[in-house]
């Protein structure tokens, strides 16, 4: 089958490694254009665009500029709105990681974490030009365990999606699309604002915080902190790793040593 696939994300070089393995022919890939990153604003290409490159695969930046004509298109965490250039080229799917209609647009993992959810799905849909309101053709459940991360539960994504992708590449006539029900509920980029600690919430709303966003910003004993990994134990919240300003991450244990006897004041 001849495929373009559209991504960018590092999560997503397993799925489309696993396509590739398959046997398809990739026409070519559309992933973000190189963005400056660090200090020194080096411009950097995305892990899809690195991946596609090493394939020797042709890479595009603008979807507007898209005039092709595969069997199909392949999207998975894109993060660009599709034209009718390219949705009416070809049948488009797109692996989405909740259990659809919940957690509708751009960080629907971190959602489910933040929220505190106990599971999750894969979803393989059909792209629409309305956000993430395709019918589904496969749905994958998963679980998310009390102190899965991001970063986890985009490992085991890649992991059910490549799958999912591979097996539905290999006989899409054998899956019937079924309309989304429910009310859907719709996800919000986070912010670094989102990563400020407010101390009066529960103690495992904050453990959720912190997982999802991979760190939570507060104050200790007057220094500033970034929160890197947290833990629930008897209903309080313990600090297991942590990055005061300016330093290296520590464990708990070596920042307080760091203190010398001063008062441990969390958020002062």
């Amino acid at each position: 089958m001849k495929l373009v696939l559209m991504g960018t994300n590092g999560f997503v070089v397993p799925i489309f490694e696993k396509i590739a393995n398959a046997g398809h022919e990739i026409m070519a890939v559309y992933t973000r254009a190189p963005k400056p990153v660090g200090r020194r604003h080096v411009l950097t290409p995305s892990p899809v665009h690195d991946w596609a490159a090493g394939r020797g695969i042709a890479v595009y930046h603008n979807p507007r500029e898209y005039d092709m004509h595969p069997d199909m298109v392949v999207v998975v965490s894109y993060g660009a709105i599709l034209r009718d250039n390219v949705l009416g080229s070809a049948p488009c799917i797109n692996i989405h990681p909740s259990d659809l209609p919940k957690y509708r647009g751009p960080s629907p993992i971190r959602s489910a974490i933040y929220n505190g959810d106990a599971a999750s799905a894969v979803c393989l849909m059909q792209v629409t030009p309305e956000l993430d309101a395709g019918d589904v053709y496969m749905r994958r459940a998963f679980e998310i365990g009390e102190n899965d991360t991001n970063a986890d539960i985009e490992n085991r994504v890649s992991e059910i999606g490549g799958d999912m992708l591979v097996q539905y590449l290999a006989s899409p006539e054998k899956y019937s699309p079924v309309a989304q029900t429910g009310t859907p509920t719709f996800t919000r980029k986070f912010t670094g604002d989102d990563e400020i600690i407010d101390w009066t919430r529960d103690p495992r709303d904050i453990h959720n915080q912190v997982r999802a966003l991979g760190a939570g910003r507060t104050k200790i004993s007057g220094i500033d902190v970034k929160i890197l990994e947290t833990k629930i134990s008897d209903g309080e919240l313990q600090i297991v790793r942590l990055q005061p300003a300016g330093k290296k991450p520590m464990d708990w244990k070596s920042f307080v040593n760091g203190l010398r006897g001063a008062e441990i004041k969390i958020g002062e």
